[in-house]
């Protein structure tokens, strides 16, 4: 049904360069060869073995708060949150180079909800690329500070405006949202950055790639000059240095990154000969038992709509996120993807990055992705928590 890719087909077709839609992107698109990831060996950073040096008992921080971190289930810190909060209650700068999937929503939310306990006068604004990570951030936010009095607004497109402007006007300590969004609260002078005394930039590379450079550093021109800065990347290079260099002073740097291609995950070419059959051939796969949930992405949005509408036609619990959608559309199907409600989400890239949904089975590039970065991004959704997952990519 599907077969292994070898370097002995590698010549049969073309990969250096992908056809149809040009990358939006104004950073440059690195070429992406699939026959150096599927099947070859995988690839480790030369990285020391990390040993993790706290329990979340030893962290300074209200009891109160670490009841809230024990009944959410965690138990031992993950590395970047061993080496990140005891020097974010520090209050030094901080840049964090970490894959998505390694606990850093958690690493910088802790110390900082901290920091409003001790003194709730704090304001903290936390910048995610895309709604998705934003609303997951929130989330993370809401379970850290129960009981705790302490409050946020989420600030995305897609959601009533005025309904946000009146919850900020009530000066929340936490304001968490995407660059667009902030950008017309600070536009229309509802927001006012002068007395954020914490800032977070989360995933500033993918913000980078769609495109909010300038909305970023108009952001961080807004903000007091003394203030505490988190970074965090997966990647520091070209224009991310450019924000780095007039965000962070004097960062303690925490680099977690040990792969490049996560090593439970088995990467699989699907040979297609000809479009027409290629709706056949992903449905072939799906009938599959062992493709218990699975993550499908295609390159547009009218074609990932298109694809979702015909597996619901043909007997699948399917459905689609991209960006035609509401945003209330998008967490409701999300949210029952998540639950196991839907066994198939498809989706575009939109949700290739930061999102946490667990039990992800298997992967399917249904249209190649743009880039390197994106076929990485895309096949993390799968083999999260040291379980195993597939990835198979159309060729």
């Amino acid at each position: 049904m599907y077969r292994q890719f070898s370097k002995r087909n590698s010549g049969r077709r073309n990969f250096n360069r992908f056809g149809g839609t040009p990358h939006r992107s104004k950073r440059r698109v690195k070429s992406f060869d699939p026959t150096n990831l599927i099947n070859s060996p995988k690839v480790k950073v030369d990285i020391q073995e990390y040993t993790i040096s706290h329990t979340f008992s030893d962290f300074q921080i209200s009891d109160k708060l670490k009841e809230n971190i024990l009944h959410k289930g965690y138990q031992t810190p993950t590395p970047i949150q061993d080496r990140s909060i005891s020097s974010i209650l520090e209050g030094k700068d901080l840049i964090g180079i970490a894959n998505t999937g390694t606990g850093k929503t958690a690493a910088f939310l802790i110390p900082l909800i901290e920091k409003v306990i001790k003194n709730r006068r704090e304001r903290i604004l936390i910048v995610a690329p895309t709604r998705e990570l934003a609303a997951q951030i929130k989330d993370e936010f809401i379970d850290f500070s129960k009981n705790l009095g302490i409050y946020c607004v989420l600030c995305i497109g897609g959601e009533n405006i005025r309904r946000q402007a009146s919850e900020i006007r009530r000066n929340p300590n936490f304001v968490i949202g995407t660059p667009g969004r902030i950008q017309d609260l600070l536009r229309t002078k509802v927001l006012n950055l002068s007395g954020f005394g914490s800032v977070v930039l989360d995933e500033t590379d993918r913000m980078v790639d769609i495109g909010f450079i300038t909305d970023i550093k108009y952001i961080i021109s807004l903000l007091p000059k003394v203030r505490q800065s988190l970074f965090f990347s997966a990647t520091v290079d070209g224009k991310v240095k450019e924000i780095l260099q007039s965000f962070v002073q004097n960062p303690v740097t925490v680099s977690v990154k040990t792969s490049e291609t996560v090593e439970n995950i088995t990467q699989t070419a699907v040979s297609i000969s000809q479009v027409e059959v290629k709706i056949e051939k992903l449905h072939q796969l799906l009938i599959n038992p062992e493709f218990e949930k699975v993550l499908v992405f295609g390159r547009t949005k009218h074609g990932v709509q298109r694809l979702s509408d015909e597996l619901v036609k043909r007997g699948f619990k399917a459905d689609a996120i991209h960006g035609n959608k509401r945003q209330a559309q998008r967490v409701r199907t999300l949210d029952r993807f998540k639950r196991s409600e839907i066994k198939i989400l498809i989706a575009t890239d939109v949700a290739s990055r930061g999102l946490d949904i667990p039990n992800v089975s298997h992967v399917i590039n249904y249209d190649l992705p743009e880039s390197y970065e994106a076929y990485i991004h895309r096949i993390g959704r799968t083999g999260r928590a040291d379980k195993k997952g597939v990835a198979l990519t159309f060729v």
